[in-house]
C-alpha cells in the first residue's frame, strides 16, 4: 500500500487550522529585530561563524558605508577567475584540483595531484550488489531523494560509520565526492527505465577519466562527447564546488555535524536543503521558465515585448505566478555574480556548436533588461544581477543532460565543499549550533477535557 492509497479525506478540513496557528504577526519580526533568514534587510547575512574554506566578496566598506562592487569569489583564499582562466588557458579538467584545494587547502602540484586523481578513482566504486538492490529495485521519480535515500543506505556498508575521527571523515567523504557521479546518474538510468519505459544503460566508471568526462559516459547510452562538453561540465562542477559557508546546504552541514551525527546522515541532510526551488532546484526553474518565454514571444529580438512579459512574470500573470524571473537576483551579490560572468564567456561557444546562437542571444537580452524591469516595480536595497542558475540550466540542456538530473549535477559538485565544511566544523567544534527563537504565544488557561466543548 502506498501513502497515497491512505483516506486523508480527515486530513483537509485540519488543514486550515494548521495554518491558522502557524501565522506570526509579520509587524512581531520589526519589534524584536529578528533577522528573517539570518539576513538583515539590506540582504547582508548574520554573522553566525568562520570559515577559511571559501569566501564571497559583493561590496565595499567606504567611510562606513557599504558599497556594491562586482562580485567575487574566492576558495581557500583563491580568486576563482584565475583558477579557471589557467584551466581553459591549459586545456586542462579543474574539479579534482579543486577538491584537493578545498579538503586540504592548497593548490596541488603534478604529483600530489596525481596520486589524488588515482585514489578517487579506485573509491569511485559502489558496494557489491549496491546498484541493482538499492538503486535499480526501488527507483524513484525525484533523484535528489534518490540520492538521499542511497547515502543513508551507505551508512549500513560502512564497517566504522559512527567513527567522526578526521581520519575516518575523510576517508568517507572520499568516497562520496567519487561515488555521487554513480548515485546521481544510476538513479536516474533507473528512474528513465521503469518511468519512461526507455533502454537500460548502466556504464562503469572509467578510471581515466575526470569527472565530468565519466558523468557524461556514463549518462549516454553511446557514451560519446565532445571536449568542449565535458570541458563545460567540468566548469560547472568547478563553479558550483564552494560558495561560503553562509549558503543554505553548507550551513545545513555545520548546525548538523555540530549534533556530532555520522557523516551520511550530515550529507544526507544538505541535499535535502539542496533541493529546494530557492537553493539548488533554482537551475530548472530558469530552463522551465525560458520554454515558455520562448513559446509566448514571438520576436526574440524586440526589446520591447522581451520587457512586457517580463513585466507580466513580475505581476504574477505568467509561468508559475510567483512573481519571480528565475536566475536575477542573489542574497548576495548585486552588481555581478562571478559564476555567471565566468559562464557565459565559455556558454556562447557551446551555443555555436549546437546551433543555439538565437537562444543565446535571448538568453543575453533578458539579462540585460531584466534588471531594468525589476527596478522600475520594485524597492530595491542592493542591485540585481543574473546568478550562475542563469546559465547553468542552458549548458545542461545543451549537454543533453535530462532536468532530472539538473540539481544533482549541482551536489555532486557540492559534495567537495560540504566535505570540507564538515571537517571544518569537526575541528573546530566547541558547541551544538542553536539559534534563538523567541516565543509570542499569549498566555491561555488550561480548559479541563471535559469542559472542551
Amino acid at each position: 500500500m502506498s501513502f497515497n492509497n491512505l483516506d486523508k479525506s480527515w486530513v483537509t478540513p485540519l488543514a486550515q487550522k494548521a495554518i491558522d496557528c502557524s501565522i506570526i504577526n509579520p509587524e512581531l519580526y520589526s519589534k524584536y529585530d529578528v533577522k528573517r533568514g539570518l539576513r538583515d534587510i539590506s540582504g547582508v547575512g548574520v554573522l553566525a561563524g568562520l570559515t577559511e574554506i571559501g569566501e564571497i566578496r559583493a561590496y565595499i566598506i567606504d567611510e562606513n558605508e557599504m558599497v556594491p562592487c562586482p562580485g567575487k569569489l574566492y576558495y581557500r583564499g583563491y580568486d576563482i577567475e584565475e583558477i579557471v582562466q589557467d584551466s581553459w588557458d591549459n586545456d586542462k579538467f579543474c574539479f579534482e584540483e579543486i577538491c584537493y584545494l578545498l579538503l586540504f587547502g592548497e593548490l596541488p602540484n603534478e604529483k600530489e595531484l596525481k596520486s589524488f586523481i588515482s585514489n578517487l578513482s579506485q573509491y569511485r566504486r559502489l558496494p557489491t550488489d549496491f546498484t541493482r538492490d538499492m538503486i535499480m529495485k526501488s527507483p524513484g521519480k525525484d533523484m535528489m531523494n534518490m540520492m538521499s535515500r542511497s547515502v543513508l543506505s551507505l551508512y549500513s556498508f560502512d564497517d566504522n560509520p559512527d567513527d567522526n575521527s578526521i581520519e575516518n571523515v575523510l576517508r568517507q567523504s572520499l568516497q562520496l565526492i567519487a561515488c555521487f557521479p554513480l548515485l546521481a546518474v544510476y538513479g536516474y538510468q533507473a528512474y528513465n527505465h521503469l518511468y519512461n519505459k526507455k533502454s537500460l544503460f548502466i556504464h562503469s566508471p572509467i578510471p581515466e577519466l575526470s569527472t565530468a568526462e565519466n558523468i557524461l559516459h556514463m549518462l549516454r547510452p553511446d557514451s560519446k562527447y565532445t571536449r568542449l562538453e565535458a570541458m563545460l561540465l567540468d566548469l560547472a562542477l568547478v563553479l558550483h564546488a564552494e560558495h561560503g559557508g553562509g549558503n543554505n546546504s553548507s550551513f545545513t552541514t555545520h548546525v548538523v555535524t555540530s549534533t556530532g551525527t555520522d557523516t551520511y546522515s550530515v550529507i544526507a541532510a544538505a541535499l535535502g536543503s539542496l533541493k529546494g526551488h530557492r537553493h539548488g532546484g533554482a537551475n530548472l526553474k530558469v530552463v522551465q521558465m525560458f520554454e515558455e518565454i520562448k513559446r509566448e514571444i514571438k520576436d526574440w529580438s524586440d526589446d520591447e515585448e522581451i520587457e512586457a512579459y517580463l513585466q507580466k512574470l513580475l505581476d504574477k500573470e505568467a509561468f508559475d505566478r510567483t512573481g519571480l524571473i528565475y536566475g536575477m537576483g542573489h542574497a548576495v551579490y548585486s552588481i555581478s555574480d562571478p559564476r555567471a560572468e565566468i559562464f557565459k564567456q565559455h556558454v556562447g561557444d557551446l551555443a555555436h556548436q549546437k546551433g543555439l546562437d538565437e537562444e543565446f542571444t535571448l538568453y543575453s537580452k533578458i539579462e540585460t533588461l531584466a534588471p531594468k524591469v525589476i527596478s522600475k516595480n520594485r524597492k530595491m536595497y542592493k542591485g540585481v544581477s543574473a546568478n550562475i542558475d542563469f546559465y547553468s540550466g542552458f549548458v545542461y540542456r545543451m549537454l543533453d543532460i535530462p532536468l532530472e538530473l539538473f540539481t544533482p549535477i549541482f551536489a555532486i559538485s557540492r559534495i567537495s565543499g560540504w566535505s570540507a565544511h564538515r571537517i571544518e566544523e569537526i575541528v573546530n567544534n566547541g558547541k551544538i549550533v542553536r539559534p534563538a527563537y523567541k516565543s509570542v504565544a499569549p498566555r491561555r488557561n488550561y480548559i479541563p477535557f471535559k469542559d472542551r466543548g
